[in-house]
């Protein structure tokens, strides 16, 4: 049966074990592909802070490592995850390495571009940083570009959130 909502993925965490997303049902997500050595990499502190800010509201922010892009995050998970964690403070749910796009992409992220498509309806995510806002409901209420600091998402968060 196809998914039909976020909830129905099981994805894998930075540590190597599985993580299924039915867990986060209820809650509100912010499901962005993250990069370490890229122009964006320090809204990292910005994803971080929504977290801060939002989480016992009900906001789960999960990042998703990538490499597609300009090879800018060529290290292994516990690499990426201490560079996290040592430069940004990052503590909010970080998965394994993914790829977002093309034939290997991580099913997850071929079902957020096909809820959410970016300009022009193309399904392709641009570039490190994509961001998608899932309602309590487990669907994609909207996808945001990689330029968007995470703090003009409050307004977004906050109506999800209600």
């Amino acid at each position: 049966m196809p998914p039909t909502t976020v909830f129905d993925f099981t994805v894998t965490a930075i540590d190597g074990t599985p993580l299924a997303l039915r867990q986060y049902q209820g809650q509100v997500l912010l499901i962005v592909n993250t990069a370490s050595a890229c122009g964006f990499t320090p809204q990292l502190g910005g994803l971080e802070g929504l977290w801060r800010q939002y989480r016992e509201r009900g906001l789960v922010v999960l990042g998703f490592p990538c490499n597609q892009f300009g090879g800018q995050d060529p290290g292994a998970n516990g690499e990426i995850a201490q560079f996290c964690e040592r430069n940004y403070g990052v503590d909010f749910p970080m998965m394994a390495k993914v790829d977002v796009q093309g034939s290997d992409a991580s099913p997850l992220f071929a079902w957020l571009t096909a809820q959410a498509p970016g300009v022009l309806g193309t399904r392709r995510i641009k570039w490190n940083f994509t961001k998608f806002l899932v309602g309590r409901d487990g669907q994609v209420l909207r996808r945001f570009a990689p330029a968007t600091r995470p703090e003009r998402l409050a307004a977004a968060i906050e109506r999800a959130l209600g």
